[in-house]
């Protein structure tokens, strides 16, 4: 038995090469991507990854996950024993069936996307106790046109994206209500990442 859970770790996708630098880079790319909402940062360095899993959301995972943060996947990564396994043996990260309570949340299929009032929205005390939700797209670099306008943004922001759920950032309006509590999003394709704060705003290009 001892054997046959050595050789399932084995066989797992590795993570960062070298752990200190892979991170440090992700973690400068994310923090990029929220200082300038909208705008388009690369994930450089990764490995292997899960079948289900993205190479951006594979390197974030590896980088913002661990043992004090629990983190919620939606039903297309949950059936993926690949991924669970990974996450576990990488990051120590529990897994919580119990969205409101998740300090990250990866959706794989955005239109299986849940309500956002089931995530953590954080407290006027601890807005900061929220869910960020990481959620991998198809393209961000070819789609529908949207324009950001907030902090960090001068003057207006344009993104092209093909994303799920299609009405992804009309629901992230209840951001301007909660503020300061809310919803930070990271969207993923492949290697490049675009991040919308709560602070964003987000539109339709042209409307």
């Amino acid at each position: 038995m001892r054997v046959e859970a050595m050789t399932t770790i084995a066989e797992l996708p590795p993570g960062f090469v070298d752990k200190v630098l892979s991170a440090q880079s992700t973690f400068r790319s994310v923090m990029d991507a929220m200082a300038r909402p909208g705008s388009v940062q690369r994930i450089v360095p990764m490995a292997g990854t899960p079948a289900a899993m993205m190479r951006g959301t594979a390197a974030i995972a590896l980088t913002l996950f661990d043992h004090d943060t629990p983190i919620w996947l939606d039903a297309q990564l949950t059936e993926s024993s690949d991924v669970v396994k990974w996450l576990k043996f990488h990051t120590g990260a529990p897994v919580v069936q119990d969205c409101s309570i998740a300090s990250f949340a990866l959706i794989s299929d955005g239109a299986t996307l849940p309500a956002l009032k089931r995530f953590a929205l954080g407290s006027n005390e601890y807005p900061d106790r929220s869910t960020t939700l990481i959620v991998q797209v198809d393209s961000l670099a070819a789609g529908r046109g949207f324009e950001l306008r907030g902090p960090g943004i001068d003057g207006v922001a344009t993104l092209q994206a093909a994303i799920r759920p299609a009405d992804l950032f009309e629901r992230l309006r209840v951001n301007e209500a909660l503020f300061p509590r809310g919803i930070d999003v990271v969207l993923v394709a492949d290697d490049a990442v675009v991040a919308i704060p709560r602070t964003a705003r987000v539109a339709n290009k042209g409307s």
